[in-house]
């Protein structure tokens, strides 16, 4: 099988596909790529299937090199990506040649990197996923320097040798919101300020929620009773101050969830970085 050498990992890098839906009745959560748009976008590109395991680099800075030769794309956030010393683009088909490099820099906007390849990597699958969870602590462990990534048999798909047509991270995306179950829990005014501020993302923040600051919410004193929770799940601890839900995040929990965003817009989250904004909208 082909393979590739993480020459650098970056600040965090691990594998990631579609995620272990499913399985919130044993405790564990989906997780799954942050954002499985660019993912999926990845995969079709180099000819895989959509839920293909790729790489999900947190601030980019993944350098790889190839054993053989491998094609490779890059998609996610927007960085600079270099083979060699030569600068390619984001969101096409590359032809890594044997000895070659791939350098995938810092983005310039967004937060994730995604590198996909063609077969797909193949880190033996926990649970029926090869996703990593970093709440649990599930699936192949991050990336280290030294590490070699075993890519699957080659696939039928075609590769796409052009640049796919592709918006880019949102800098201030609007999130649709849905309300409740437990919107009870929070004053009028609180939710009139929840759709109405600019919510900053958090430096605490990652895969297991986003951590907003902005102005604080009040809502009744207490705690409720551990209920079933979902990525996308807007919490409101006693601090005021919310937690949107993200894929590894746990089954349960006790704070009031005031709202939960739509499914297709987690994306969008999964791209905000710290110090960046984000606005809700109810719908």
């Amino acid at each position: 099988m082909s393979r590739l050498i993480v020459v650098e990992p970056g600040p965090y890098a691990c594998f990631q596909d579609l995620g272990r839906p499913g399985r919130a009745h044993q405790g564990v959560p989906g997780s799954g790529a942050a954002d499985r748009r660019s993912l999926r976008l990845g995969n079709r590109l180099v000819g895989n299937a959509e839920d293909a395991a790729g790489v999900e680099a947190l601030f980019g800075s993944l350098v790889l090199e190839a054993v053989d030769d491998v094609v490779v794309a890059v998609t996610g956030a927007s960085c600079e990506v270099t083979l060699g010393s030569r600068r390619e683009g984001m969101h096409l088909a590359l032809g890594l040649r044997a000895g070659g490099r791939l350098r995938c820099g810092t983005p310039t906007q967004g937060l994730r990197v995604y590198v996909t390849v063609r077969g797909g990597f193949v880190p033996p699958p926990v649970l029926g996923s090869r996703s990593y969870d970093e709440l649990g602590r599930i699936g192949p462990p991050p990336l280290a320097a030294g590490d070699e990534l075993v890519i699957g048999r080659d696939t039928p798909g075609a590769a796409w040798w052009e640049p796919a047509p592709i918006a880019l991270p949102v800098t201030e995306p609007v999130l649709r919101l849905s309300r409740g179950p437990r919107d009870d829990w929070a004053s009028a005014e609180a939710l009139t300020l929840l759709t109405s501020s600019v919510w900053t993302v958090r430096p605490d923040s990652n895969r297991t929620g986003l951590r907003l600051s902005g102005p604080v919410l009040s809502r009744r004193v207490g705690e409720l009773p551990s209920e079933p929770t979902v990525p996308g799940a807007v919490q409101l601890p006693a601090d005021g101050q919310p937690i949107l839900l993200g894929p590894d995040s746990g089954t349960t929990g006790g704070y009031p969830v005031l709202g939960v965003v739509f499914d297709e817009d987690l994306d969008h989250a999964g791209q905000s970085a710290p110090g960046t904004g984000l606005r809700f909208r109810w719908s």
